[in-house]
């Protein structure tokens, strides 16, 4: 079995990355993709720690995350099973992501930053429900923030035919990215066929 050690080698098969991927990468939360992920009960965090990485679900009955600042998330650690992988990780080595999904929606929005855990108690009682509160907040440090592409979600069909409405487009946050450079409406018009010759 052959496997690729250099990355001059993987970049040979793979092509340059188009500019749209790269265009769409905002450094904190701009409007749209405030929207977008202020709209998301649901993520993935993943953190790297010594013994490896690990993923973890988070939910919530509201936005799963709330915006200290354009450039900081927190995030309430609600009851689990007491493992605290993911708290271990961030302790030992702050790198961190998060996965945004809403229902419906074949795209995602990911950041990636730096994690810290939180007891500051004002914190916590920002979160409390019904007289309760988290033991510990994640408090997330943007570095990127961008959008999914929607291939995989797709080709899975994941939502079963549900689809979200009132989110903003990748067209839309390209335009809001590149300040109208780039035509958001034509991007949005063209991609439905160009991923379907493109799926697989």
């Amino acid at each position: 079995m052959k496997f690729v050690e250099d990355i001059t080698e993987l970049e040979a098969i793979y092509g340059a990355p188009g500019r749209a991927s790269l265009d769409k990468v905002a450094v904190g939360l701009t409007p749209l993709y405030r929207k977008w992920v202020m709209s998301s009960r649901f993520c993935v965090l993943t953190t790297v720690g010594p013994d490896g990485t690990d993923s973890s679900p988070r939910g919530d009955d509201g936005p799963v995350v709330a915006e200290l600042d354009h450039h900081t998330l927190s995030m309430p650690d609600w009851r689990g099973n007491n493992r605290m992988d993911s708290l271990r990780n961030i302790v030992a080595d702050g790198r961190a992501s998060l996965m945004f999904m809403i229902p419906g929606s074949n795209n995602v929005v990911r950041v990636n930053g730096e994690a810290r855990v939180s007891l500051d108690e004002d914190l916590k009682k920002q979160f409390e429900r019904a007289g309760r509160l988290p033991r510990s907040v994640i408090v997330f440090n943007i570095s990127q923030v961008y959008t999914q592409c929607a291939r995989a979600l797709m080709r899975s069909e994941l939502w079963g035919g549900v689809k979200a409405a009132g989110l903003p487009t990748v067209g839309e946050i390209l335009a809001e990215q590149t300040s109208g450079e780039l035509d958001g409406a034509k991007y949005d018009a063209d991609w439905a066929p160009r991923a379907a010759k493109t799926m697989w």
